[in-house]
């Protein structure tokens, strides 16, 4: 990875277009399991397979929504924001963008943007973070702080160095990683040891109280499987899985990127329902008990296969940590670089100063990011269920309408983006959330589209109402 990044160092960073964007020239396959593992982190191979494992297949619903959200987004933001962002004076940040697509409220568009950024993706970082932490406590019997530090310091070697290419060449190695692990282990779990096999896994699993193999349980309600499948609205608004878009070699590759990136998807999701279904019939036949249901990846690698095999299983852990991690960090880098340090401080920044900026901000975000990461206790999940709605309260409905409503304007912009944070910060803060089990991703998506549509058909135009939004041809 570190070598990764030395090369990236010396092909892609001499601008602040390289250092964020690679050059807006990612090859497809690069551009899609980018994309891919960025997205999925420690999630992927700890949150998921324990919820899961605690609760049974009901969990699924998660990933069902997350993979519709994910090819809506693919069809609908891709193409457009590919071919928009260029257009609008070549952005190079989603802020950036805003700004240059509304100009009335460009600078309190990029302020605020880059506000909400740096605050969200330091918890969404921390999430990571607390992943890596718990991966060193398990795995290696120690201490869960260093882990926490080892992981970002990894991290911090690539990132700093070779910026966005480094990145997104990484998480395609990592993605692959990934993918096979989750390929493998699911499948040797199933069939290990005495009595293994679908049949078995369900005649284990049938009589274990509070869990259950059915996609709706007697205790479901439809809040809480409207509030399972909403997850899949947080993609709009991810800003470190859209960028990806933003960077890919043209919109023509858009398709072919879609189509790589939901394959690996989808393999992955299924992949990670295996080892959380299969991991507790595991658990159960040998009456083994695991006090953090998250850590089931690390106790299957750790006990069903040798140390070689063992290390790749925690490696592609480490793979999927990193991977997002390093995304969240240059996003949130180059935020601050370009929507506040060129846009508030410093006008006339060259190319140097600001490529400077962007890796002292990398580091700024991922010691904050550690911090917050410091209690052992967290939960991988809700941290980033937190950073997850968040996002894609603030920027889904700003992005999508920006790229597809020809009437809407500035000042609308600013409401939802301010209206989609406000209200997931409300929602959990007040305890709402707890009270009335909605994921607060919901109240925030709606609440954020109507205020950009009421306030941009309520104030008048200012030259920023575009008749020609359209899906660019693929």
């Amino acid at each position: 990875m570190i070598g990764i990044g030395i090369y990236a160092y010396r092909k892609s960073t001499a601008t602040s277009a390289d250092y964020i964007l690679g050059g807006r020239n990612l090859p497809p396959a690069v551009a899609a399991l980018s994309a891919g593992a960025s997205d999925m982190s420690g999630w992927l191979l700890l949150g998921l397979p324990g919820a899961l494992y605690a609760t049974g297949l009901v969990e699924a619903w998660i990933g069902i929504g997350l993979f519709l959200g994910a090819l809506v987004n693919w069809i609908v933001v891709a193409p457009r924001l590919r071919e928009q962002t260029e257009r609008y004076d070549n952005a190079l940040t989603i802020p950036a963008f805003l700004a240059n697509r509304f100009p009335s409220r460009g600078v309190m568009l990029r302020m605020v943007s880059a506000v909400i950024i740096v605050v969200f993706f330091a918890v969404y970082t921390a999430s990571g973070l607390v992943a890596g932490g718990k991966l060193f406590q398990s795995a290696f019997d120690g201490s869960y702080q260093f882990g926490v530090w080892l992981t970002l310091g990894v991290v911090l070697a690539y990132t700093v160095v070779g910026g966005f290419l480094a990145v997104s060449l990484t998480d395609f190695c990592q993605g692959l990683i990934m993918m096979l692990a989750l390929i493998i282990m699911p499948a040797i779990v199933l069939y290990s040891g005495k009595g293994a096999g679908f049949a078995q896994v369900q005649e284990t699993l049938s009589g274990v109280e509070g869990f259950s193999l059915d996609l709706w349980t007697p205790d479901m309600t439809l809040i809480g499987f409207i509030s399972l499948l909403a997850w899949g609205l947080g993609y709009f608004g991810q800003p470190h899985i859209i960028v990806r878009f933003m960077a890919v070699k043209s919109v023509a590759a858009v398709a072919t990127a879609r189509n790589i990136g939901m394959a690996w998807m989808g393999i992955a999701l299924i992949g990670a329902v295996g080892v959380g279904i299969f991991g507790r019939a595991y658990v159960e036949r040998n009456g083994v008990v695991i006090e953090d249901s998250e850590t089931i990846f690390i106790y299957l690698a750790d006990n069903l296969f040798p140390g070689l095999i063992t290390g790749f299983f925690l490696a592609a852990l480490l793979a999927a940590i990193m991977s997002t991690v390093s995304s969240q960090l240059l996003v949130s880098s180059s935020s601050l670089a370009e929507d506040f340090y060129k846009l508030v401080l410093n006008r006339g920044a060259s190319e140097k100063t600001l490529v400077a900026i962007g890796r002292i901000s990398v580091v700024a975000v991922g010691a904050v990011a550690a911090l917050i990461a410091g209690d052992p206790e967290s939960e991988v999940l809700d941290l980033v269920a937190n950073a997850w709605a968040g996002f894609g309260a603030a920027f889904g409905p700003l992005v999508i309408l920006s790229l597809t409503w020809p009437r809407m304007n500035g000042a609308g912009a600013v409401a939802g983006l301010v209206v989609g944070a406000a209200t997931v910060g409300l929602w959990i803060f007040t305890g709402l959330k707890a009270a009335t089990g909605v994921y607060e991703i919901i109240p925030g998506f709606v609440l954020a589209w109507l205020a950009i549509y009421v306030v941009s058909l309520a104030t008048k135009d200012r030259g920023e109402f575009r008749s020609t939004i359209s899906a660019p041809a693929e």
